[in-house]
């Protein structure tokens, strides 16, 4: 017999380590995402599960921080992180507008695919007849999900300039009572090795010198170094886009006051006061008083015994 010929090849063995799909098609009840968000290299996975959920959201939905906050385990600090960074690259819009009733509400507009063009003409949708009398919905208060597709804005809705055209003039940075040399080069050194605690807080010459005068302050009123620095890379926001204004606000809003000095611990402490000694103007006797005068027995103005 001649040699056997093999003409099928071997069965493929599965893969020894990393992920098998077991997929099932799905027919109805489910939202298409991309994989420029499933996998996107510059977003957190809390972010990447937001965009998810919101994009599985109806329109009109309501997602603002305190409504996600109660569906989900996240904090309102987390969840609130997660829709700046949404916001950042483009999956998440948000906008504030005038309603005709005077409200002011905020307008969120969520994007499946960031830079993409929503197409200009869709297929007419049947829409449920609404008597004269039923008032037209009214937007959150918290915000509106809305498809990229249809967001047609009210004719009653008018853009309202952002919050920040309206704010106040900046709090001025604290200014310490004595700039020596020493304490300047303490405060540029620490305000220039922040970067090596929280990459982001990458700061530019002009910005250490212009904030060294508030570091100084804290150091004046007794703070540590290392209590500076904890104060100024804790919680950053993600992303960072201006560190030099987020370090002068920090700077400026967390001031601690002066430490108290010991006179002003020791009276504060329960039995600490102590009543001084007088000497009797009369017998010379030592008794205790807040003022001079005269000793118990000396006094007569004191009640008499019956």
């Amino acid at each position: 017999m001649g040699t056997q010929q093999i003409t099928a090849p071997p069965c493929t063995q599965p893969a020894a380590s990393g992920v098998i799909h077991s997929n099932v098609r799905h027919s109805a009840g489910f939202t298409v995402i991309g994989n420029h968000l499933a996998q996107h290299r510059g977003l957190t996975l809390v972010a990447i599960g937001l965009a998810a959920h919101i994009q599985s959201l109806p329109a009109g939905a309501k997602i603002g921080i305190k409504r996600l906050a109660e569906r989900f385990p996240e904090s309102e600090t987390r969840i609130a992180a997660a829709l700046r960074e949404l916001e950042a690259t483009g999956y998440l819009h948000r906008s504030r507008v005038r309603l005709a009733d005077g409200r002011i509400v905020t307008r969120t507009v969520s994007y499946n695919q960031p830079g993409g063009d929503a197409p200009t003409a869709r297929p007419a949708q049947p829409r449920v007849a609404r008597s004269a009398a039923e008032p037209a919905p009214v937007i959150s208060a918290q915000a509106q999900l809305m498809a990229p597709a249809a967001t047609t804005p009210p004719p009653a809705a008018t853009p309202v300039p952002p919050p920040t055209a309206r704010l106040a003039a900046p709090v001025p940075l604290p200014q310490p009572q004595a700039l020596t040399p020493e304490l300047q080069r303490t405060a540029a050194a620490l305000l220039s090795d922040l970067r090596r605690h929280a990459p982001q807080l990458v700061l530019a010459e002009a910005d250490v010198r212009a904030l060294v005068p508030g570091v100084v302050t804290w150091l004046e009123r007794d703070a540590h170094p290392d209590t500076v620095r904890h104060v100024l890379t804790a919680d950053l926001p993600v992303p960072l886009k201006h560190p030099a204004k987020l370090l002068r606000h920090r700077i400026t809003a967390l001031l601690p006051p002066p430490l108290p000095g010991t006179h002003e611990l020791e009276a504060a402490r329960p039995g600490s006061i102590v009543i001084p000694l007088q000497n009797c103007d009369r017998c010379d006797r030592a008794f205790r008083s807040r003022h001079p005068g005269h000793c118990r027995d000396c006094r007569t103005d004191l009640p008499t015994a019956a």
